[in-house]
C-alpha cells in the first residue's frame, strides 16, 4: 500500500502551496481537491501545472470528489453531467487515474422518508452509476463509490458493494473511507465482500472521545491516536492484494489553522507508522 495525503487535510492552502508543502513532506502523491486544482487553472496553464507537479516530483492519484449523479433529473441532472464531464476532462490531463464519487441518498431525508421511494431510487442510481462510468471509461478514469455513514441509504460499504456489483461496470469500485466505515452501519464481515479489483482507493483517520453517532469530520484525528482499529482493517487489504494508495483525509479545524507544512509531515509520519512503513 502506498501513502498519500488528501488536499482537504490541509483545506486553507491554495494547490501550489499544498504542491510544495507535500514535497517538503517526502509525500510522494496528492489526492487532489478538484476545485483548489480548478481555482489554480484559472490563473496558470496546464502546462505550467504538470511543470510545477514534475518539479517537486509529486503525482495527483485520486480526485475529489464528485456529487450529484446518481440521483437527479432534468435540468439538475444534465447540470451535474456537464460539471462531470469537465472533471473527467481534467483527470485526463492530469493522468489522474481514480475520481471519487459519492451516492446522493444524504441526509436531511430520513430513513422513513426515503422508503416507499428507495426501489425507483436505487434502480435509477444503478442506472445513473452504469452511465458515469461508460463515459469515465472514454477518459480511462476508474469512478470509486464512497459510503458514507449518515446516508438513508448507501451508508455502509455492504450497500455500496451492492451498487457497485448492480452496474456491473469493470472501472467501478469503492472508495474506503474509514470514519464513514466506523461511524455508520458498516460491520466487520462486510471486509469479505472486498476483492482488490474493486477496492479503488483508501482513505484513513481516526476518533477519540466522541460517541459515534454525534462524530463529524471535524472530529477526524491522525491516524493511530484515536480507538478506530485500524491494523485488522490494513492487513484484510494485505491479504486481498491490495496495493493502491491509502490516503491521509482530516477535515479537522484545528489542523487547519496549524502550519500546512508541518501539518504534512506530522500526517506522512502518522500514516506511515499505521502502514508499517518507514520514511525514505
Amino acid at each position: 500500500m502506498q501513502p498519500c495525503l488528501s488536499a482537504v487535510t490541509t483545506l486553507p492552502s491554495s494547490f501550489a502551496d499544498d504542491v510544495a508543502n507535500f514535497a517538503d513532506a517526502s509525500c510522494p502523491a496528492m489526492e487532489v481537491w478538484l476545485t483548489k486544482l480548478e481555482e489554480h487553472l484559472e490563473k496558470h496553464t496546464v502546462a505550467a501545472t504538470k511543470k510545477l507537479l514534475d518539479d517537486r516530483n509529486v503525482r495527483l492519484v485520486a480526485a475529489a470528489y464528485q456529487g450529484g449523479l446518481l440521483l437527479a433529473q432534468g435540468e439538475q441532472r444534465q447540470a451535474h453531467f456537464d460539471h462531470f464531464r469537465r472533471r473527467l476532462d481534467l483527470c485526463q490531463q492530469f493522468q489522474i487515474s481514480t475520481l471519487l464519487i459519492v451516492a446522493d441518498f444524504a441526509a436531511p431525508r430520513s430513513q422513513a422518508a426515503l422508503g416507499n421511494e428507495a426501489p425507483t431510487a436505487w434502480e435509477r442510481a444503478v442506472a445513473s452509476l452504469a452511465q458515469a462510468a461508460e463515459w469515465a471509461a472514454s477518459y480511462e478514469v476508474r469512478l470509486a463509490l464512497e459510503f458514507r455513514a449518515k446516508n438513508a441509504l448507501c451508508a455502509s460499504l455492504a450497500t455500496a458493494l451492492a451498487l457497485v456489483h448492480q452496474c456491473g461496470a469493470p472501472n467501478v469500485g469503492v472508495n474506503f473511507d474509514v470514519f464513514h466505515y466506523y461511524t455508520g452501519p458498516s460491520k466487520f464481515e462486510d471486509l469479505g465482500l472486498l476483492t482488490a479489483d474493486r477496492l479503488l482507493h483508501v482513505q484513513l483517520c481516526d476518533l477519540a472521545g466522541v460517541l459515534r453517532e454525534l462524530a463529524t469530520d471535524a472530529d477526524r484525528i491522525l491516524p493511530g491516536d484515536g480507538d478506530f482499529q485500524l491494523p485488522p482493517i490494513l492487513e484484510h487489504f494485505r491479504k486481498i492484494d491490495y496495493t493502491g494508495w491509502v490516503s491521509l483525509e482530516l477535515m479537522n479545524p484545528t489542523l487547519w489553522q496549524a502550519n500546512p507544512q508541518q501539518v504534512a509531515e506530522i500526517g506522512m509520519t502518522a500514516l506511515r507508522k499505521v502502514l508499517g512503513q518507514t520514511a525514505p
